[in-house]
C-alpha cells in the first residue's frame, strides 16, 4: 500500500512562518478535501445503499476506529438520535480502548487485532448489521481485525480510509478511499484526513436517514425536542407544514411530541 498519510509535508519551514501565512497554508490544503471526496462519490453511494438497506430491515450501523477516527465515529453516531429521532442503538460508535479513549489515549489498544471483535460481540452483532471501519492510515490493527472477523461471519463491512490499497480496505465489502495527500504537519491525520472522514460520515448518516424517511422535504421533522431552540424550530416547521398560527402549532407539538407525529396525526383526522 501507499502510505501517503505519513508522507513528508510540502511545507518545510512551518516553524519560521508568521501566523497568517500558516493559516493560509492550512486553509489552502483544506480546500483539497472536498475535491478528493468528489472522486469517490460512487463508492460512497454504494456504502450508503448498503447501510440504508440493512437499517430498513432492523439492522444496525457500527463504526469502529482508534484515536481521532474512533472519536469521529462516536460523534456521528451520537448525533443521530437527537437529529433524526432514531433509537440510540441504531448507530453505534466503538473506539479502541473503550470510553476512556474518547478523551485520553489508551496504551496499545489500537494494536490489538482481537479487541474490536470483543467490542462488537458485546453488542450482540449479527448478519443484519453492517460495520464501517474508520482509519486514516488504513492499517490500524483494531480496525483490520474487526472487519476481518465480521467478514468471516457474513456481516457486511465498509470503511473510510485515506491511503490507497490498504489492509482495512481489503477487508471491506464497500471501501471508501479518500486520498487527501500529505498533511501540513507531517503525519498529523487529525487535519485533512480527519476532515475528510468527518465529511464522509456526514454523508453516510444524512443520506441514510433521508432514505429511511426521517427527513420531510429539507426539514428534520423527527428531531428530539430537547431544548428551547429545537422546540421553537419545531413549532415553525409545524406551522408552515399545516398552515397554522404558531400558538396552535406549539400546542400540537406539545400534544404529539414531534413535528412528524403531529403532521401525521392531523392528516389522519382530516
Amino acid at each position: 500500500m501507499q502510505n501517503i498519510t505519513e508522507s513528508a509535508s510540502s511545507y518545510t519551514t512551518l516553524d519560521q512562518l508568521p501566523t497568517l501565512e500558516l493559516l493560509k497554508i492550512i486553509n489552502k490544503e483544506d480546500h483539497s478535501v472536498p475535491v478528493a471526496i468528489s472522486k469517490v462519490l460512487p463508492e460512497i453511494e454504494l456504502l450508503v445503499e448498503a447501510i440504508a438497506s440493512r437499517l430498513k430491515e432492523g439492522g444496525r450501523l457500527f463504526y469502529i476506529g482508534a484515536g481521532t477516527s474512533g472519536r469521529l465515529g462516536i460523534v456521528d453516531a451520537s448525533e443521530c438520535p437527537p437529529t433524526y429521532g432514531v433509537p440510540h442503538g441504531m448507530v453505534v460508535g466503538l473506539i479502541a480502548g473503550g470510553d476512556t479513549a474518547i478523551r485520553k489515549a489508551v496504551e496499545n489498544a489500537e494494536d490489538n487485532t482481537e479487541l474490536a471483535a470483543l467490542d462488537l460481540q458485546g453488542h450482540q452483532i449479527c448478519e443484519k448489521d453492517i460495520v464501517v471501519g474508520i482509519a486514516a492510515s488504513g492499517r490500524t490493527p483494531y480496525v483490520v481485525g474487526g472487519l476481518a472477523w465480521c467478514r468471516q461471519r457474513n456481516i457486511a463491512t465498509g470503511c473510510i480510509v485515506c491511503n490507497p490499497g490498504s489492509p482495512v480496505a481489503a477487508e471491506a465489502d464497500f471501501p471508501v478511499e479518500v486520498v487527501v495527500g500529505p498533511e501540513v504537519v507531517s503525519g498529523s491525520t487529525r487535519m485533512k484526513a480527519g476532515t475528510a472522514q468527518k465529511m464522509v460520515l456526514n454523508m453516510l448518516t444524512t443520506c441514510t436517514m433521508i432514505r429511511l424517511g426521517k427527513v420531510r422535504g429539507n426539514k428534520m421533522t423527527n428531531m428530539h425536542l430537547s431544548n428551547d431552540k429545537l422546540r421553537i424550530r419545531g413549532t415553525k416547521m409545524l406551522a408552515e407544514a399545516l398552515g397554522l398560527e404558531e400558538k396552535a402549532a406549539n400546542e400540537l407539538l406539545v400534544k404529539y411530541g414531534s413535528v412528524e407525529a403531529a403532521i401525521q396525526g392531523q392528516r389522519a383526522l382530516s
